[in-house]
This record gives C-alpha cells, structure tokens and sequence, in this order.
C-alpha cells in the first residue's frame, strides 16, 4: 500500500506539469481523443481488456469508470478521462498557493467552497486545491490546466488570468454536479475580448447593480464590461474638470472606483466610453455655445461643433480627466450617428463645417474628413494614456482625403446607415473588429425601432463571432482579425424595465454569448440542457 500511494504522488506531480494543449496524455493516445473519451484503448478494446460491446472483466485495481467531461458555462475545450472518485470540498481542506500573487484567486475560492485559505505552502495535504503559476510558458495567459488526480485539484497557468478561469470552472462543477471528476482538463478562450457594454447614461444602474453583473461576468470568464455614460439624456459619473455637466443621479468617484477594483479582481477590464461628437446632449445643455447649427441657424440635437476649438478642449479635459479613474487598456470613443453625416449634403447644410475641413486638410475636403480627423484627434488623446482606442463602425468611412488611424479597432454593431459599409469592408482594410452585431446582441429597452429583445436560445444557435452583420457570416480567413465580441444593453425607453427585470432577461443570453465566444464551434449540448445547466451552476 505504501508504495501505491508513493506511486499515485508521483503520477499527481507529473500530472502539474502537462503543458496546456499537451499533444498526448499519460498511455500515449492524443489529448482529448475518443478512445481515451469512451475508455477504449487505440486497438479497440476497452480499458478493462473486453472487445467494444462486451462487459469488462473485472478488475481489483480499477473500482472507477471513466470519469466524464465537466458541465460548464461555458465548456471547457478539452477533457482527458480518468477513473478516480474525483473530488468535493470539505471543511478541512485547504488552498494553498504557489505564488503571493494568486492570493486573492485562492480566497476567493476557498471562501465560496468553504476551504481554508493555507496561502503559499510547499507541503501536500489530502483534498488539497493548489494554485500554481507556470509563467514565461508562452502560452494563452488566459489558458489554464486543472487536474484532478489522487484526492487533489492542482490548477495551473502562465498568467493570474488563467488561474482565476480554472477556480471558475471548479466552482461551477462543484455547484453542479458536487464533484470534480477524475482527470485533466485544459482550456482556453477562443477570443481574447468578451465583454457586457451597459447604457448607464440613459438608464442609471445602481453601483450595486453593476458590482453584481461583475460578479456574473467574472464567473462566466467574461473580461470587460463597457459602460457608456455619457449621452443626450445624462452624464452619470462626477467629473472634477466639468461638474456642471453632471447628471443628478450619478455614480461618485468612490463608486466607480470600487466598481474598478472588483472588476480588476475578476479580471474584468472597465472600458469607459464618452460618445463624441454626437450623443452629447448633456455636455451641450451645459454649454449651448458648443451645440452644432445648420445653415438655417437650427440646432442639432446632440452633435458638438467640431469647428469650434472649445469642442475639443471640453471632450479631451473628460478624457484626460477619467484616465486616471480606468485604468484598463481600452477606450471606447463613440463616433457614431454623428448627424451632420446624416443629411444628403452635409456641405451644404453646415457651411461652418465645411469651410473648417478644407482650411485643415485641403481644398477638396470635406465635413466627413473633418469628423474622420476628429476621431484621430480623440484616438491620440487616449492614446497618449497607453489605451487602445476603439469606435462604433458607423464612425469610419469609405474613401476620403483623411483616413481613420490604423490602431482604432471597428466595434461593428450595424449596417443600417447612411452609406452603410460591409463587415468585409473593414477586415479587408486589416482592421481588428469587435462584434456587437445589433441583430443578435442588442438589447434594447422598450424595442423601439424594430428592435426586439434577444434571446439566449438564439444566439446559442446562430450566432458565431464571423456572424457581424445580420445573419451571415464573413469568411472564415478574417477570424484571426475579429477580436471578440459583447453583448449590449441600450436604455432607449429607460422605464421599460426596472433593473432586475434587466438582469434576469440578459441571464440566458449572456450564457449563451460567452459559450460562443470562447467555442464558437457547435455546442455539445441542446438548448434545453444548456437551459437547464445554466440554472444549476449560475
């Protein structure tokens, strides 16, 4: 006996090592391949010595099946069989990490299954969950391998990321099942963003709220929420630069920070976005000086004079200003439905505009490049703070005398508009994408405009991320270009839902969202066990 238990400790500490994605497992067969799948060996007979479709023979050293493939939301990519028991939590387990930084990823989880948090140990205990970084492993840092072998889970990956995504998935087989089953898996996303972008300028979410989609995010490995919270209808976070823009019912610094710090903690970026030079109503009913007018001396609702400098003195001051309050890499800058666009002859009807494009950029410019170089402008902006800047699709256009910076990813949610440009149009041009794709992704208050709410069965079967436009999607040759995608939620008619009937009608669909993008290929299992799963492990 003591020597089976030296052996099964060996078989364990060999098991950490598999590398993520490793080309064959412990008997020599392909990782994940049907033979160790259905517990048959590569010359066709199963693993207790019998033909296919006979009885094993019994065997005293094998008491265990196969072990089967955890249910999860979203799946894991691959699983190699094992016969084991598997693991369950009990109170006198422990998590132990290898490294100081996965603290808060080993708290986190022993406080949901009710272990105790043994920080950095180098000892091995029973039921021991082990958190280990494999850095400088060249692999996805959002990648990870968790084994479940001999009475222990060891959950391992190049980056924090990695590790978080691995405790996830325990928590959901433990949720749903109440054990880990025998084996290895190894997983990663197959798109690096994936994100909830939330309307909180039309409809105010409570800081609260937001906390708790966090929290559903980050058990989802979903890692960015988007929030859009400036528009027409209010400004809804405090500002030190320009308070008297500032919405009455508004989010404090306090609050967005602490909305900042969970987030970082589920490994969440926050990606703010200020929408210019259209939708800023509430700046404008501060400063009515900066509201466009058309010839006739009519105002524009909602678009800024880009002609006048004080536009982008006041737009850049906020930039700046909420820099240093998200601190994550990107940037949403907006540029969509900018409505001196929207009319058959934007020279004719904004003179201002038009004079301005040719002294900046040359006599045959038009107001299209000057709101092209405004964009630039604002890209540079946020550029200077180490963002990637992204804009609407609406907000590029085809031809021109001043085109849209190369670094400025396409965040593509429509192609409803005036001179409405194809998907393929930006992959062509070797832009990266951002799937937002307003048929299956948007959800809408009040369903206005044709809108209607999606559904999760929906995307589920529909959808993929090469689905960007309608229902069709791009070649297969512009994937590596497509970045990710997120799910949307606008407050166009804001009192048409309170803000948990909002959460409960996104539950489905942002399961079925974050399935495709982190497997695009065709899910495993129906809707209905889809359905059924996501009300077991959320």
């Amino acid at each position: 006996m003591i020597a089976a238990v030296a052996a099964g400790v060996l078989v364990a500490a060999s098991g950490v090592s598999l590398g993520l994605w490793a080309s064959s497992d412990d008997d020599g067969s392909p990782a994940g391949s049907t033979a160790a799948s259905a517990g048959q060996t590569p010359g066709g007979r199963d693993e207790e010595g019998a033909a296919p479709g006979k009885s094993p023979s019994p065997s005293p050293s094998r008491t265990y099946p196969l072990s089967k493939a955890p249910r999860t939301i979203p799946s894991v990519r691959d699983h190699t069989a094992e016969r084991g028991p598997g693991w369950r939590p009990a109170k006198d387990h422990r998590v132990v990490v290898t490294d100081p930084a996965l603290a808060d990823e080993g708290r986190l989880i022993a406080g949901e299954l009710g272990l105790a948090y043994a920080g950095e140990k180098g000892d091995q205990r029973d039921g021991d969950l082990r958190l280990e970084l494999n850095r400088g492993s060249g692999a996805n840092p959002e990648s990870y391998t968790m084994t479940v072998r001999g009475g222990r889970v060891t959950v391992t990956a190049p980056a924090e990321a990695g590790v978080f995504y691995g405790t996830r998935t325990l928590k959901q087989e433990i949720k749903g099942a109440g054990t880990a089953p025998e084996g290895v898996v190894r997983d990663e996303p197959a798109k690096q963003r994936r994100g909830l972008m939330l309307d909180t300028a039309r409809k105010f979410y409570t800081a609260g709220w937001i906390e708790d989609r966090i929290r559903e995010l980050g058990d989802l490995k979903y890692n960015e929420i988007g929030l859009h919270f400036s528009d027409d209808q209010g400004f809804r976070i405090a500002s030190d630069s320009h308070p008297e823009i500032v919405s009455e019912q508004h989010l404090t610094k306090a609050q967005v920070k602490k909305i900042v710090d969970l987030a970082e903690s589920r490994h969440i970026t926050v990606v703010p976005e200020i929408d210019s030079p259209g939708h800023l109503g509430a700046v404008i009913a501060a400063h009515p000086d900066l509201q466009l007018r058309n010839a006739g001396g009519g105002a524009v609702r909602g678009a800024i004079d880009i002609s006048d400098p004080g536009s982008a003195e006041i737009v850049d001051d906020l930039l700046n200003e909420y820099a240093g309050l998200f601190p994550g890499g990107q940037w949403h800058l907006g540029a969509d439905e900018y409505q001196a666009l929207v009319v058959s002859d934007p020279e004719a009807s904004f003179p201002g505009l038009a004079a301005a494009a040719r002294d900046k950029y040359g006599p045959d410019a038009t107001v299209e490049d000057l709101t092209t170089g405004w964009l630039n402008d604002r890209a540079a902006t946020v550029r200077a703070h180490d963002r990637t800047p992204r804009a609407w699709n609406d907000g590029f256009f085809r031809g021109g005398s001043v085109p849209a910076a190369k670094d400025i990813q396409v965040a593509y949610w429509t192609g409803k508009e005036i001179g409405a440009r194809p998907p393929v149009e930006y992959l062509s041009e070797g832009r990266k994408v951002i799937n937002y794709n307003d048929e299956f992704l948007y959800y809408v208050l009040g369903e206005p405009l044709t809108f209607v709410y999606p559904t999760g069965e929906r995307i589920y079967e529909q959808w993929t991320p090469l689905v960007l436009r309608g229902t069709t999607p791009v070649p297969e040759r512009y994937d590596a270009q497509i970045l990710g995608g997120s799910f949307a939620v606008w407050g166009d008619i804001p009192r048409a839902q309170t803000q948990d009937q909002v959460a409960a009608g996104i539950r489905l669909p942002l399961a079925a969202t974050v399935q495709k993008l982190w497997d695009p290929d065709r899910p495993e299992l129906s809707w209905e066990q889809f359905r059924a799963l996501a009300d077991k492990v959320d």
